[in-house]
């Protein structure tokens, strides 16, 4: 009996998959996206990054590589914030390696803290930061530039919010660039309409990666496949529900964070729900059914609760960061809202109740940020239509993807409902690329996984 025939009558051969480790899976996708970025023939590489992936180390250690390997770049980040940040980084990985901060001629225009370091040079004049191996600006900035010689390379930080206008008016800066971003954040900000645009390939609202790939489909394309700030406990839903054709994995698992409180819950509706995020990561925090104005008084004030009690439990986080707890204090938490009065409301609400410290800003504002545990009001809270803004799949995404224990969320009931009832009233525009996961779909994703954790409180 031959072995072929020998192995059939035994049956199948079960053979387990083998354990999925996040760290091995981060450093093959790392290693690849360097070798095509030091390497590669083609003038870009495309890396798609989930929340918390790491895309701002990537950054840093692709732009160190590339300065030891004697090619000066320049680094291409949206706000002032993100450059200063990438400065501060490249001096505490390597203290000895020139950086110039090209800035604007704003009164303020960056970050003091870069004064103390001596390896960075600032100016307002790319010309004084001529022979640097690496120089950081903003795209605004850089499209006042001009050179005799291009650089080498470039990166694009935060590449799809970068619209595509911004990335042409730079590309002539650089010979080959490294796109870096997160697909499933805000499109990129436009004040004028569109809409005379939409579908052609060189829509300048479109994203800097949305135009790039359709005039460059062959591009090598990357993806980083674990997020670090997401725990188990959120990373399967955030991915399922936002980013279904680029799934990733959390780099923790079941059990590696922890999240207490050392007051026990005195029964009302804002410690309930905060023992259920406690335990599984999620909270949702339920008020009756009712259409309000934008800035709903009621839902404003159990947001501001939530976040009192918080504070008041005494709580504490324990990760693979720290396996003592720490104390969750005022700057690990965040509130998100959808508009900038709403937040000006909730912040007015925590100051009444004597908490001042705590972060409250739009999901535009939070992109990038990350905390311990993040309080979020529903976009569809108490809202009698659905409109394109608030069902932005982005803004969800954000305001669902800032934390590292847990999301509390505060909203009126009735949502599900108001989605069931929204008629999608967004032309159908010929050549433009169908947005998916839509917003409708990705919130009923959302409140589908909510409502297993949810905790009603009439007030």
């Amino acid at each position: 009996m031959t072995a072929e025939a020998v192995t059939a009558l035994a049956g199948p051969v079960d053979r387990a998959e083998p354990a999925f480790d996040p760290a091995a899976e981060a450093a093959r996708a790392t290693a690849a996206i360097l070798r095509d970025t030091l390497d590669g023939a083609e003038r870009g590489v495309v890396v798609d990054s989930p929340p918390g992936a790491g895309k701002s180390t990537l950054v840093v250690r692709a732009a160190l590589e590339l300065a030891e390997a004697g090619r000066p770049l320049m680094v291409v980040a949206q706000t002032n914030a993100q450059v200063d940040d990438l400065v501060l980084r490249l001096a505490e990985k390597n203290p000895e390696l020139p950086v110039g901060r090209l800035h604007s001629s704003d009164a303020d225009p960056y970050d003091k803290a870069l004064d103390d370091l001596p390896s960075v040079r600032t100016s307002a004049k790319a010309a004084d930061l001529g022979g640097l191996p690496v120089v950081l600006s903003t795209a605004a900035k850089w499209a006042h530039v001009t050179v005799d010689e291009p650089w080498r390379h470039a990166i694009v930080d935060e590449a799809y919010q970068m619209r595509s206008d911004s990335l042409l008016a730079v590309a002539g800066l650089f010979e080959r660039a490294l796109f870096v971003g997160d697909p499933g954040q805000l499109d990129p900000f436009a004040i004028v309409g569109s809409e005379q645009w939409a579908g052609l390939s060189y829509d300048p609202s479109a994203s800097a990666v949305t135009t790039l790939l359709a005039h460059n489909p062959g591009l090598p394309q990357h993806r980083l496949p674990v997020s670090w700030r997401l725990p188990a406990s959120a990373a399967p839903l955030v991915s399922d529900a936002f980013y279904p054709y680029t799934p990733f994995r959390s780099g923790t698992d079941h059990g590696d964070r922890r999240l207490a409180f050392a007051v026990p819950s005195d029964g009302s509706g804002p410690d309930r729900v905060l023992d259920e995020a406690a335990a599984s990561g999620w909270g949702l925090l339920e008020l009756p059914a009712r259409h309000t104005p934008r800035t709903d008084p009621e839902a404003v004030r159990a947001v501001a609760t939530v976040v009192r009690r918080l504070l008041d439990r005494g709580g504490a986080a324990a990760s693979e960061r720290s396996p003592d707890p720490v104390p969750l204090t005022a700057g690990r938490i965040a509130v998100g809202t959808a508009h900038r009065d709403q937040a000006a409301a909730v912040r007015a609400a925590l100051a009444d109740l004597g908490v001042t410290e705590v972060t409250v800003d739009t999901a535009n504002r939070l992109q990038g940020r990350e905390y311990d545990v993040t309080v979020v009001l529903h976009p569809l809270s108490g809202r009698p239509d659905a409109t394109a803004f608030h069902l932005e799949t982005g803004r969800l995404c954000v305001l669902a993807s800032r934390h590292r224990h847990a999301c509390i969320v505060v909203c009126r009931a009735g949502v599900g409902d108001l989605l069931d009832d929204y008629p999608s009233t967004e032309p159908v525009q010929l050549g433009t690329a169908v947005k998916f996961p839509d917003g409708w779909e990705a919130n009923h994703a959302v409140l589908a996984h909510l409502a297993e954790h949810r905790v009603t409180w009439r007030p």
